[in-house]
Order: structure tokens, then sequence, then C-alpha cells
């Protein structure tokens, strides 16, 4: 998303199962590469994960 998005809005890539659309496509945004996701970030299931998401995106913004 040009402007980047808030946590809990989905991107617009967001497939109905919740993959990538454009996982492996070079045009897949350099951020979106470089994310190397582990449980203490995601959690252990989707909810646990915008949970976190959340928080970690609130600590940081400036």
């Amino acid at each position: 998303m040009k402007w980047g998005k808030p946590a809990g809005i989905p991107c617009v890539q967001l497939l109905p199962d919740y993959r990538c659309a454009l996982f492996g496509q070079p045009e897949r945004p350099a951020v979106c590469n470089s994310l190397r996701t582990m449980e203490t970030m995601c959690g252990a299931n989707r909810n646990e994960a915008l949970a976190r998401l959340t928080r970690l995106e609130r600590a940081t913004s400036p």
C-alpha cells in the first residue's frame, strides 16, 4: 500500500485465505520481503498476531 497501512487493516494484496497475492513476485514491496516473522511477533493464531502487531505499531509510531 503506497502510503503504508495501520495495524488491523488488511493489505490490499491479502487474498481471502490470508495469503499474499504478491508473494514471490518481483513487485512485492521490500518491506514485506524483509519481514521475518517469529512467534513473539505473531503469537499462536491470527487474533494474537493482530493484537501484537497493533501493540508494536503503537510502541514504534512517532
